[in-house]
């Protein structure tokens, strides 16, 4: 009889060696098929039933309670049976068994079903209606995904419109759910809400909830194009940012994303990260400041390499952005920007070393003034914070020392750029840099004392360009351009201290070289422009040598910083340019 029927040893060894463990890890979907396998075969070859039937009976029993197609509630359940099935080679006789190909039992999600879950859990908040709808929320946030994803879902394909009716009903209410199954207060908290949490037992018995939510969004967060979505799905997570606390791997793969989608996103998209990010940073502080903080400025890098004149507003809100952000957190944000500011003083140092074109090109690029940019604005916004304060200084000297790496008419564009940097940390620090000379060394050039040899030219904007060509230096265009912005520059920096009792020694040196400079150019708009400098220079020194005459304490004395405090400077230097 074992030569006659070879499969009959192997399936009783089987029986006997782990009949207790097939027994109790038999799924309901394995079992009935099983049984319907053994019908089959009582009516195909009798006998070898019979035979079965007598010498190995523990492989006939069955529980009718193992026949449940219903009792699946594990959220991770994701394996597809694989069943044998026992065949008869009508030739020989002989029984075999031949291994079947997986069939998928998942069930496709109707609206029904859906509505039924959501009324389930807007009335009553039955729990297996939640544990259902993350199912359906994991299929739809894995909809497209690779078939091999694919078949670790539990529930089949769904319709477009069931898709979001999953998808608004968990972004909208879930995190609302989460708080009430775990009491925690209906919005907002903090890190220590989180923390003082996960020592109940509410966390162990839902804690999987969150994660899966969490998790299943941020999957579908990463596949998603369209920026409409995006945004909305970002939106949603924020009023969830909070339990990221309990999950360090997930809270770093949000802050790449957010960041990721700051940088390259369009439309509303960035500013939807930054509100991410920055209620992120609000709420669990020194957990994601150090993330946040390196990857905003890292993304803004990348992003101002090339400036036109329809990305130069692009880039200054994307600076703005990561303004808004350190502003968070001044102390820290002083530890990053104290870092960063070194790293430019470095690259300014190795091109006055070296002094070759590779080495000024670091410095001479977009990359490094769009930083200094930055720091300018950080300066400009938090300057007058002592936690801050301290950069000002060194962002100073460094902005200078770029200012006149390269002192040649070619690059005045950068020149200007420096000095309009320099004067904006002069304003919002009340600290004085030196940047008539910067100035005045323009004009004294022969690119701008000599009537231009090279026509008209192109009308330049001088914000969008770091450097000019030959040709461009001998046109019309670029001598106005230059002149005047010297004009409002340095009225600009005349103004900040037209109240200063220093005012007429400060001023002494530019209104001499200002008025060489009528006499010298032969341009008659340069010309009107300089006298009328130089006449509201004039106007002011009088107005502070009066004032000065009435006057008894002496210059070092702490009174004289509030000299003329009431004394406006847009009384005098407002040109008319």
């Amino acid at each position: 009889m074992e030569d006659e029927h070879p499969v009959t040893n192997s399936k009783s060894r089987k029986s006997k060696d782990g009949n207790k463990s097939q027994k109790s890890s038999k799924s309901p979907g394995q079992a009935k098929e099983h049984k319907d396998q053994l019908e089959r075969l009582s009516e195909k070859d009798p006998e070898f039933y019979d035979f079965l039937k007598e010498h190995d009976q523990e492989l006939l029993q069955f529980n009718d309670e193992d026949i449940d197609e219903d009792s699946d509630t594990n959220l991770k359940e994701d394996e597809t049976p694989v069943d044998d099935e026992i065949q008869v080679d009508e030739e020989t006789g002989r029984h075999d068994v031949v291994q079947k190909k997986k069939k998928p039992s998942k069930k496709v999600i109707t609206s029904e079903m859906v509505d039924s879950w959501c009324n389930s859990i807007r009335e009553d908040g039955k729990l297996s209606a939640i544990h259902s709808l993350m199912k359906a929320f994991r299929t739809a946030c894995h909809y497209g995904d690779d078939k091999e994803d694919e078949s670790m879902l539990d529930f089949g394909v769904m319709s477009s419109s069931v898709f979001n009716k999953v998808m608004l009903f968990v972004l909208k209410e879930m995190d609302g759910i989460i708080r009430k199954l775990l009491e925690l207060p209906a919005f907002g908290g903090k890190k220590e809400t989180i923390l003082d949490a996960m020592n109940t037992k509410r966390w162990k018995n839902y804690n999987h909830l969150v994660k899966s939510y969490l998790g299943n969004a941020l999957h579908v967060l990463r596949q998603m194009t369209d920026t409409e979505m995006i945004s909305f799905t970002l939106r949603r997570l924020q009023y969830s940012s909070i339990f990221l606390a309990a999950f360090p791997v997930l809270l770093r793969k949000y802050i790449k994303t957010a960041v990721d989608l700051w940088g390259l996103g369009g439309g509303s998209l960035p500013l939807v990260s930054l509100l991410f990010l920055r209620d992120l940073c609000v709420r669990l502080g020194s957990d994601c400041l150090d993330e946040c903080f390196k990857g905003m400025y890292k993304a803004y890098v990348l992003n101002c390499q090339f400036i036109t004149a329809a990305k130069l507003q692009h880039v200054q809100f994307r600076a703005n952005c990561v303004i808004e952000l350190y502003g968070v957190d001044l102390p820290t944000a002083y530890q990053h920007a104290f870092v960063f500011i070194r790293q430019l003083a470095m690259i300014l140092r190795e091109a006055l070393n070296a002094k070759t074109k590779e080495a000024f090109r670091k410095v001479y690029e977009w990359k490094f003034m769009n930083c200094l940019e930055l720091w300018t604005g950080a300066i400009s916004s938090y300057g007058s914070e002592a936690d801050f304060r301290p950069v000002v200084y060194p962002l100073a000297q460094i902005i200078y020392g770029v200012a006149r790496l390269v002192p040649t008419a070619r690059y005045f564009p950068l020149r200007l750029r420096c000095v309009r940097m320099l004067n904006r940390i002069a304003a919002s620090t009340g600290t004085f840099t030196p940047v008539s000379m910067l100035l005045l060394d323009m004009l004294e050039m022969k690119e701008l004392n000599r009537p231009a040899t090279g026509g008209v030219g192109k009308a330049l904007d001088l914000r969008t360009i770091l450097k000019v060509s030959k040709p461009t230096l001998k046109t019309r265009a670029f001598q106005e351009a230059c002149v005047l912005s010297v004009v409002d520059e340095l009225a600009e920096h005349l103004a900040q201290w037209s109240y200063s009792i220093a005012f007429p020694e400060l001023s002494f040196i530019p209104a001499v070289r200002l008025r060489s400079f009528c006499k010298s150019t032969k341009v008659e708009r340069f010309r009107k422009a300089m006298r009328e400098l130089i006449r509201q220079i004039e106007a002011n020194c009088q107005f502070t040598n009066e004032r000065r005459m009435s006057i008894s304490f002496l210059p070092n004395d702490p009174a004289a910083a509030s000299f003329l405090v009431v004394w406006t400077f847009h009384n005098f230097f407002s040109l008319p340019l």
